[in-house]
């Protein structure tokens, strides 16, 4: 419940505080004393957008607090979404600074306009004539029927459902449209992964292929040389290893003359070795030479071959080939797979159609079993408030296609007198009729669901005498269970409030500004007798309007 509203600086308002009790509230006062400035003023902390022209001084900040006690919302849920602080006493402020930016918190909390909205929709409902229009549209009288029916949880699991499904179907959609496409390049994509997977990448090496075909395609040079330096070696005159052994003989002579001629001749002991070494792997080499045609060809095909892939694939090595190849493979295996991937998806779908069948089923069922319920309760209602021979006929269709809250196609076709028809509500209902029928509907969803403060913005526009004395006694009995407050001209209505507040300009020096002031017993009586007298009371009215106040 809103239990205090705090302005500063705002429209026609200096500063204003009020506080307010549960139960049933009346707001009066002349037209154009404010009221609508008090409606603008709280319509900011539920989020509605700020304008720097609402402030009074713009040299100054605007501010609008508004405390609410929601120890029985059950609203930390929320708050935990919302990422805010909890708290029973809960504070919403608005303020409007003289640059014209706008700053809300929510429990001393920054908090954004779109967080504000959600949460006002818990806390207080500002109903206008402009909001019985909601009345008409399909999705309020959606509202209506399934807070009756009981339709929460079930509304929740299938819209929690439908998002599932609807997933699923985009998915599946863009899965079918990809199979066309990789069954276009299924056959490429085989031909190049058994091109690659014929040569046997894993067993090859770029660079002892090309050695080993330097080397069968120069056998005759490297035969040639292999020998000259085997000659070279050997001559008997002048060959290294004789001139050599000679060098190690003279060196030997003089080795023990000192450490320096011992080192050098450990050092030419150590190139004949090598060189001995030397020799004996060119025997080798020169035996095991041979020309082998048919092994140059094969080597030369399967570097060709080699390169050939890495320049179509733009590979570099043959490292990158193979992960071509694994790429290629994972395409083929995705393509291969795809009717398999489908038809689970598929089965997904169809188990998630039968559930979604199912849960449609049970609120169109709950539907159906609520509306002659609500039915009955509104005619009743509304014959109190003047209108006997209103008739409703709420047809509900069960459809083929999912919708956003079941299957069902909802119509409140409404007749306000006898001999006429049945008509869409919109176009059958006059503004004052819609306001009645407004009021029945909120009194009876509050006897199935806890609704928020509710604020009636003059719903009894356009009517009177008895009428007005039967819709005070719904917003009346509405307030055993909630917050209401109601903005009126009418005093039959007026005098039903537990408190009472009056809205009025008073001007003060040469600014004329709005003020709310709470009355007493005396000062209702006066109110109510100058709404039923006008400005010169009577008599006759001072004792209705104690009599109205019994």
């Amino acid at each position: 419940m809103l239990t205090s509203l705090y302005i500063k600086n705002y429209a026609l308002i200096d500063e204003l505080f009020v506080k307010f009790n549960n139960g049933f509230t009346i707001i009066t006062g002349e037209t154009g004393a404010g009221k609508s400035i008090l409606l603008g003023g709280l319509s900011l902390v539920l989020g509605k957008r700020a304008d720097l022209s609402q402030v009074k001084n713009s040299d100054e900040k605007c501010i609008i607090e508004a405390v609410f006690d929601i120890a029985n919302y059950d609203l930390k849920s929320l708050f935990t979404h919302l990422d805010l602080d909890y708290d029973v006493q809960t504070i919403i402020r608005r303020e409007i600074l003289p640059s014209g930016k706008s700053r809300a918190f929510i429990n001393d909390t920054p908090a954004t306009l779109d967080s504000l909205a959600v949460l006002s929709t818990y806390l207080i409902d500002i109903h206008s004539q402009h909001q019985t229009q909601q009345l008409t549209q399909d999705e309020y009288q959606f509202k209506v029927i399934d807070a009756l029916a009981e339709n929460s949880d079930n509304l929740g699991l299938f819209k929690k459902s439908l998002r599932t499904y609807k997933s699923l179907q985009k998915s599946l959609g863009e899965l079918k449209v990809s199979k066309a496409e990789m069954i276009k390049e299924y056959d490429y994509n085989l031909f190049l992964y058994k091109e690659l997977n014929d040569v046997e990448l894993e067993s090859l090496n770029l660079e002892d292929l090309e050695a080993q075909y330097e080397e069968l395609n120069n056998v005759e040079i490297i035969g040639e040389k292999l020998s000259s330096v085997k000659a070279i070696l050997n001559s008997e005159e002048l060959g290294a290893i004789d001139q050599l052994h000679n060098v190690k003989q003279e060196l030997s002579r003089i080795s023990s003359f000192g450490k320096a001629y011992e080192a050098l001749d450990q050092r030419v002991s150590s190139v004949s070795i090598e060189l001995d070494d030397i020799v004996s792997e060119l025997d080798s080499l020169e035996e095991n030479l041979s020309t082998d045609p048919k092994e140059l060809e094969r080597v030369n095909t399967q570097l060709q071959s080699l390169n050939n892939l890495m320049q179509k694939h733009t590979a570099s090595s043959v490292e990158e080939l193979i992960a071509i190849r694994h790429q290629l493979q994972s395409n083929i295996s995705n393509t291969e797979s795809l009717d398999d991937t489908i038809a689970e998806k598929e089965q997904a779908l169809e188990h998630l159609n039968s559930e979604l069948n199912q849960v449609a089923l049970k609120i169109h069922k709950q539907r159906k079993a609520i509306i002659p319920t609500l039915t009955e309760k509104l005619e009743v209602m509304l014959s109190d408030l003047g209108m006997p021979n209103a008739k409703f006929k709420i047809e509900l269709n069960y459809k083929d296609g999912f919708l956003s809250n079941g299957k069902d196609e909802l119509q409140f076709l409404f007749m306000a007198n006898k001999g006429s028809s049945f008509n869409e509500l919109k176009k059958s209902a006059s503004g004052g009729e819609l306001s009645r029928i407004m009021l029945s509907i909120k009194s009876i969803l509050a006897e199935y669901i806890q609704l928020p403060s509710i604020m009636f913005d003059e719903i009894d526009t356009g009517v009177s005498g008895e009428i007005s004395n039967k819709m005070g006694d719904i917003m009346k009995q509405m307030s055993n269970r909630l917050q209401v407050f109601s903005i009126t001209h009418l005093p039959q209505i007026a005098a039903k409030g537990n408190s009472h507040f009056k809205v009025f300009k008073t001007d003060i020096e040469n600014s004329t500004i709005t003020q709310l002031k709470k009355l007493n017993e005396e000062e209702r009586i006066v109110e109510i007798a100058q709404m039923l007298d006008g400005a010169k009371i009577s008599e006759s009215a001072m004792a209705h309007a104690k009599q109205l106040l019994n």
